[in-house]
């Protein structure tokens, strides 16, 4: 059975940001994930993580004003500045949080801006943030997501990034791949996986249509978590989903999967 980590972005709304490591605990959960941590001292958070003995699988770079609506800088050509002191904000709180790596959301195309001038920015933006990220030892990783959710997102598809990441040419650069973004972008699930498993560092999962709970649409998770365990991917598994109605209500697969792992 594949490890998950519980996303506290998504998972467990209904405790501030510190208490859903507790509660994500309580459920079973061995590791956690969100969009940042950057609301909160480094000791605070590690204080939550050691107390609850959890690892901290991944967060994001600073992904700019979320809640603004921005999704990442990344692609911004004037905000270079600002993604390289992100990168070491990062490095910072990824090292008092034990976090072996990190993600880096391309951002939204600016209207107007020519998309070669934004994949140029994006590609020398990953170089400074592969190089510095594999002196402090942390992998950096960039994910492709749906242009339903986040119309105008600039990475879309696994292809896309793979071709981004032959032209950055660093080896410490990997795909995040998300099965509920790349069902609704190009499906073939897994044989995606399968094929892309040597540069694949993370996963994360929802259900489609609605990004509810694994279980609740049409994608078939048994086969995928036996199809993971038979390619041999080693890394976790984000549970990255907006429960349907709340968390702990919505953890019948996970708990089901728990027994089944136990037996």
């Amino acid at each position: 059975m594949p490890r998950f980590s519980a996303n506290l972005s998504m998972l467990f709304g209904e405790h501030e940001f510190l208490d859903r490591f507790d509660a994500a605990a309580k459920a079973g959960f061995k590791g956690v994930e969100y969009v940042g941590p950057y609301d909160h001292a480094p000791e605070a958070v590690a204080e939550r993580l050691k107390r609850n003995g959890l690892a901290q699988v991944l967060f994001n770079l600073p992904p700019g004003d979320w809640a603004k609506g921005e999704r990442g800088i990344a692609v911004l050509p004037d905000r270079i500045d600002e993604f390289r002191k992100g990168v070491d904000t990062a490095i910072t709180y990824a090292k008092a949080l034990d976090c072996p790596q990190v993600n880096c959301l391309a951002g939204i195309a600016p209207q107007g801006v020519d998309a070669a001038v934004l994949e140029n920015v994006f590609v020398e933006n990953l170089k400074f943030a592969a190089a510095k990220l594999k002196q402090a030892g942390i992998r950096l990783l960039i994910e492709p997501i749906n242009t339903i959710d986040i119309p105008d997102f600039f990475l879309n598809t696994s292809r896309q990034a793979l071709a981004l990441m032959e032209r950055v040419g660093s080896d410490n650069l990997y795909l995040q791949y998300d099965i509920y973004h790349m069902q609704i972008m190009e499906g073939d699930l897994a044989r995606s996986i399968e094929k892309h498993l040597p540069r694949i560092a993370h996963i994360q999962l929802a259900d489609n249509p609605g990004r509810h709970e694994p279980g609740t649409g049409e994608i078939n998770y048994p086969f995928l978590y036996d199809h993971l365990d038979r390619i041999g991917y080693a890394g976790w598994v984000g549970a990255e989903y907006k429960p349907r109605a709340g968390t702990v209500e919505g953890l019948g697969w996970f708990k089901d999967l728990s027994r089944k792992a136990a037996a």
